[in-house]
């Protein structure tokens, strides 16, 4: 939509540009006094504009960082996510052993004893195919990050500080520890 000029304003341009201004119509010369509080407020403008800048970096960097972090803690709960499954299922895997060995009492030639096998194996394969590993002990040095020491026993075969045997497995899903192996640790001979 155009604008049509109207004769008012064009006598308000006329008028305007035929008066030339006079010389007292310029503004007065700044006082020393309205110079420096002219420059305090601009000063005190420029620190307001740089700390709400500084603000606003520090700002959007925290949110940067809160979104990695997000990121970051999404991506570990779904690897680990059947962290407490697995270990639910170590614990069953354990009893299993137990009742292997029993029916190894039987005899290794038992139908019991090579179907209890094949069944075990299977859960070793599948739990395996999810990121768990076991953790094995026996003749190792004793580690406090994988191993639980529930007895010290004297030794005269093996070394102080070695594990002499595993009570129960440990388990470690991908990078980290599920469960520690529960062992017995030698001594070292023992004193007279």
């Amino acid at each position: 939509m155009k604008k049509i000029p109207t004769e008012q304003s064009k006598e308000m341009k006329q008028s305007a540009s035929a008066k030339p201004m006079p010389s007292s119509a310029a503004p007065p010369p700044a006082t020393d006094a309205e110079q420096a509080e002219a420059e305090d407020a601009t000063a005190s403008l420029q620190a307001d504009l740089d700390r709400f800048r500084d603000l606003a970096l520090r700002s959007q960097a925290d949110f940067e960082n809160y979104k990695k972090r997000a990121a970051r803690e999404k991506e570990e709960a779904i690897k680990y996510a059947n962290g407490s499954l697995l270990e639910k299922l170590v614990a069953i895997v354990d009893n299993f052993e137990l009742g292997l060995e029993a029916a190894k009492g039987e005899g290794e030639q038992s139908p019991v004893y090579s179907g209890m096998t094949l069944v075990l194996k299977q859960l070793n394969d599948f739990l395996a195919e999810n990121g768990l590993q076991a953790i094995d002990s026996e003749g190792k040095t004793f580690d406090p990050n994988l191993h639980e020491a529930i007895v010290h026993e004297p030794s005269d075969q093996v070394p102080e500080g070695l594990v002499l045997r595993q009570t129960r497995r440990g388990y470690r899903l991908k990078d980290r520890l599920l469960r520690p192996a529960k062992v017995v640790v030698s001594s070292g001979p023992e004193s007279k």
